[in-house]
């Protein structure tokens, strides 16, 4: 078996963070290796809203394994769009 890469992992985090929330995905915000495969970040729409910078986000971490499934997800964060990153970095 072929050893999982940081694309097929990023797809594999979005899919399945969408099948599980029903949610819509906005995107992979990142990728990186850890020792038990990856950890993908993926941003979705909580709640749609009018005008759409007011859409509530949520950002989710997933651990994909080198087989390609998911070990395990969480959510990290929460956040209104239009309010942007308020989490202290630059």
């Amino acid at each position: 078996m072929a050893e999982l890469t940081a694309a097929e992992a990023g797809r594999q985090g979005l899919k399945q963070v969408a099948d599980l929330t029903g949610k819509e995905p906005e995107g992979v915000s990142g990728v990186e290796r850890d020792d038990d495969g990856w950890l993908v970040t993926v941003d979705v729409v909580e709640d749609r809203r009018i005008p759409s910078s007011s859409d509530v986000m949520a950002t989710y971490e997933t651990l994909i394994g080198p087989d390609g499934e998911l070990a395990s997800y969480r959510r990290i964060h929460r956040y209104v769009r239009g309010r942007g990153d308020d989490t202290g970095g630059e």
